[in-house]
């Protein structure tokens, strides 16, 4: 028998969720439904997760993920989804691979602000992956065109569309211009 929406309350229940026209996340045991985004979110999306993806094939220094739930707490659960993430090899070979929530946060956690958003709580959303172990957050802003980097320490760093963000700290050896986010 599938959970109810209301009813879900552990990630294990999230999992077994049959996918339907919203996403979901389990913030501390609470569900969250969050809209489909549009087709500009998707497009941008798609171009960060081909720069992490490229990366992995040219440099095997670990793994990206497009849409993928990790769990951060138990007890009550909480799993979160990014828009795209990169774990280092290491910490991927130490779990190997799995159908389930990845366990603990990616090393990089890219969030693309939809137009649902609030950039207070996309903000909030980069300081929980700092706090639950992400080495670095990207916050892709579609309507301002800049990438903002949230590291540990609270330091955050806005990117223009005419620089380069060095995620070599999350990411070993990553730079990526601004402008090929968007491009």
């Amino acid at each position: 028998m599938a959970a109810t929406a209301s009813h879900i309350t552990t990630a294990e229940q999230l999992l077994r969720m049959p996918r339907g026209l919203a996403r979901h996340e389990l913030v501390r045991g609470e569900l969250r439904v969050m809209s489909l985004p549009g087709a500009r979110h998707g497009r941008l999306v798609a171009n960060i997760a081909g720069v992490l993806r490229d990366h992995q094939r040219d440099t095997g220094s670990g793994v990206a993920f497009g849409e993928t739930g990790f769990l951060l707490s138990r007890d009550p659960d909480t799993v979160r989804g990014p828009d795209a993430a990169f774990i280092s090899k290491e910490r991927f070979d130490a779990v190997g691979e799995t159908a389930k929530h990845w366990p603990g946060a990616p090393d990089l956690a890219v969030e693309v602000i939809s137009p649902s958003d609030t950039f207070g709580e996309v903000q909030q959303k980069a300081r929980e992956w700092i706090a639950a172990g992400s080495i670095a957050v990207l916050v892709i802003d579609p309507d301002e065109r800049t990438a903002t980097v949230y590291r540990a320490g609270g330091e955050a760093h806005i990117h223009a569309e005419g620089e380069t963000v060095d995620l070599g700290d999350a990411v070993p050896g990553l730079t990526v211009a601004v402008a090929e986010i968007f491009a």
